[in-house]
């Protein structure tokens, strides 16, 4: 029996302890553990999601909900529809040193309107516009891409022509003219006319991941069972495409409460005497150069909005891609080898019958062993020395 000793390089411990960090971490955890796991270790998107809940609680409890009839007070004192008589001569009373709240956080605008309670109030429809847009953009995209990729052919061909011709259609310009009709009916159903347009990019992406899944192993054993396509398609494919739905669908929030402020700000999103983030800017902006605090507080929670959703996204792409690890530290990585013990040589244990040989005469050279090696019998006239073996002798 052939036996070759190699001592392992501290790249080949490194690997070895990287292995067994992985998978100590994910023993025993079903798929969903593991995508929870990776999720709450992005920093970013576990901040964001935290900001977020913040932002939604406090713009809803603050000033109540009124929709539809349906009014449910909050605690703030001010409603944004109510005019109230100015202190301090609307400048924002909140201060850091000392740490003050007062009666008007956020200032006053010009006939003396809560600057507070109108950017709550414009914070709850833009968030209800993002929501509402996306989820319905989310479920057109997924409907059509998933049917376009399963089926293909002719019927891929007419719904990808059509998504074709949606996409060459600015969406700022149907949002302006769909929006001038249809926004003085409210933010839910201005979300619902964004998110019949803004589904062009998830079709395209579920297509493609239906095209892909489709010729797995797993569906042809659904096809062969008797399943119908469209359970294939809702119970088989459509779950393990669900981290591309879900990133997407994040992008298109955050797409879809930058177009609603946009569309306010240019007069075409939410009409009055409701209020928007992007309509609270295009009311004072004849104010700019001496109530600017009336543009700080909705600028700043647009962005501070749209930047959660991405970062919740980018999140939400790391914890549901397989190929995204985490690399352990230094320190994680001794302890995981200490805990392993050391990596011992790696003994080459290769049956005689098993490597490739040559037959010399009653001895035996072995190829897979030697590298240079000699002929053992006794030179020939005319045999050159240190010539390799020619197995054909």
């Amino acid at each position: 029996m052939n036996t070759t000793i190699t001592e392992p390089d501290a790249r080949e411990n490194d690997a070895v302890a990287e292995i067994s960090i992985e998978q100590k971490e994910t023993e025993g955890l079903s798929q969903g553990q593991i995508v929870r796991r990776r999720f709450f270790r992005h920093r970013g998107a576990l901040i964001s999601m935290i900001v977020l809940a913040f932002i939604i609680i406090l713009a809803f409890t603050s000033v109540g909900v009124d929709l539809w009839g349906l009014r449910i007070p909050g605690w703030w004192m001010w409603r944004w529809d109510q005019i109230a008589p100015k202190i301090n001569n609307g400048v924002p009373t909140l201060s850091l040193f000392p740490p003050t709240f007062g009666e008007h956080p956020f200032g006053q605008d010009e006939v003396g309107r809560d600057i507070f309670a109108v950017v709550m109030r414009g914070a709850q429809q833009s968030i209800m516009v993002m929501v509402i847009a996306g989820f319905v953009a989310t479920v057109i995209g997924v409907v059509i891409g998933a049917i376009a990729g399963y089926y293909g052919k002719v019927t891929d061909s007419i719904l990808m022509r059509f998504t074709d011709i949606v996409i060459t259609i600015p969406l700022i310009v149907i949002g302006a003219v769909l929006g001038n009709t249809f926004g003085s009916l409210g933010a839910a159903v201005l979300g619902v006319v964004i998110g019949l347009f803004a589904w062009t990019t998830m079709s395209r992406l579920v297509r493609g991941e239906f095209l892909s899944l489709r010729e797995r192993e797993f569906v042809d054993a659904a096809r062969v069972s008797g399943a119908r396509d469209r359970r294939i398609i809702f119970r088989h494919i459509l779950p393990n495409a669900i981290g591309v739905i879900v990133v997407n669908a994040t992008l298109l929030m955050a797409g879809a409460i930058l177009l609603e402020s946009a569309l306010s700000f240019l007069g075409f999103g939410v009409q009055s005497p409701d209020t928007s983030l992007g309509k609270i800017v295009s009311d004072n902006q004849a104010a700019f150069s001496t109530r600017p605090w009336i543009f700080w507080w909705p600028g700043i929670f647009i962005i501070a909005i749209a930047l959660c959703v991405n970062f919740i996204g980018d999140g939400l792409r790391d914890a549901f891609d397989p190929r995204q690890k985490k690399m352990p530290s230094e320190r994680a990585m001794r302890r995981a080898g200490r805990a392993g013990g050391p990596v011992g040589p790696i003994l080459d244990t290769t049956e005689p019958t098993q490597a490739r040989s040559v037959d010399v005469g009653i001895e035996t050279a072995y190829t897979g062993d030697v590298v240079n090696y000699h002929d053992p019998r006794p030179e020939e006239p005319g045999d050159v020395q240190d010539q390799p073996l020619n197995p054909e002798r």
